[in-house]
């Protein structure tokens, strides 16, 4: 266990002292308000050298904890979020020990409806995926094209309309390298506005886990699964459910054509 999470999530088990130089006797307090003043009180420059505390962030991590914190657990009222489109996300495992996370995002409401083991059988994962679309009633399904094309093949021979979303893919931002950091941007600036997100540590764990990786030309590139993997951070599936939900542009539907829709899947015959 590292001393920051000592300090801070697991700071209920520990007795713990923040000394703020400013309050001490020889200490420099000319320099501090210089300090102060160049980089601002709540800066982590000022943070860590001043206040006693720790930085709110890495030099390269992306999410900052503090942004994290406000939106984990978050009360929202229904009316902030149920005129949005619902959007459901797939994220398939990866690997052996990845999880298949299906996640579902209302405006500022994220929820994890599902959480299980890599599963080889795309008609198995399909099915459930059908199932949440049809529970929600949900305006748009995006799944990672990484592991998910056959998924998203067993879904269309079930006559379901899904999206295919290429992390690599190219970015409708300039300002980002590709599709990856475009969606992770969006999440990022998503929880600064008021995103909500469940009480589930290893979501918030995840959100904060990728790194900007340096560009000379300025564009956002945010590390990949594996390079994530490489210095040993897990694979981060349930934070990919919820970025996900950023890959496009959703409008929620007319119900009359959702109710449409629903009953064409049910008289769906793929051998017709």
């Amino acid at each position: 266990m590292t001393t920051q999470k000592c300090g801070r999530r697991f700071r209920h088990r520990w007795v713990a002292r923040q000394i703020d130089s400013r309050t001490v006797e020889g200490t420099n307090k000319e320099q501090i308000a210089k300090w102060a003043e160049d980089y601002g009180e709540d800066s982590d420059f000022f943070k860590v050298r001043v206040r006693g505390m720790f930085p709110s962030m890495s030099a390269r991590q992306f999410i900052s904890e503090t942004d994290v914190s406000a939106a984990y657990g978050r009360v929202l009222r229904p009316e902030q979020y149920q005129h949005a489109p619902k959007i459901l996300t797939v994220d398939p495992a990866w690997e052996g020990d990845d999880e298949f996370v299906i996640g579902l995002r209302q405006g500022l409401s994220f929820r994890i409806l599902h959480t299980m083991a890599k599963n080889d059988n795309d008609l198995v994962a399909a099915q459930l995926i059908a199932r949440c679309e049809d529970e929600e009633n949900a305006d748009a399904v995006f799944v990672d094209a990484g592991f998910g094309t056959g998924i998203v093949s067993a879904g269309k021979g079930m006559g379901r309309d899904w999206t295919l979303v290429w992390f690599a893919g190219n970015s409708m931002d300039a300002g980002c390298l590709n599709k990856r950091a475009e969606m992770w941007r969006d999440a990022r600036d998503w929880l600064k506005s008021g995103g909500a997100i469940p009480d589930d540590p290893v979501l918030r764990d995840e959100l904060q886990a990728p790194e900007i990786v340096p560009r000379l030309d300025g564009k956002i590139q945010i590390e990949s699964k594996k390079e994530m993997k490489a210095r040993g951070v897990p694979s981060p599936n349930r934070a990919d459910a919820l970025i996900l939900s950023f890959a496009y542009p959703v409008t929620r539907r007319d119900p009359l054509d959702a109710w449409r829709n629903h009953r064409e899947r049910r008289e769906y015959d793929p051998y017709a």
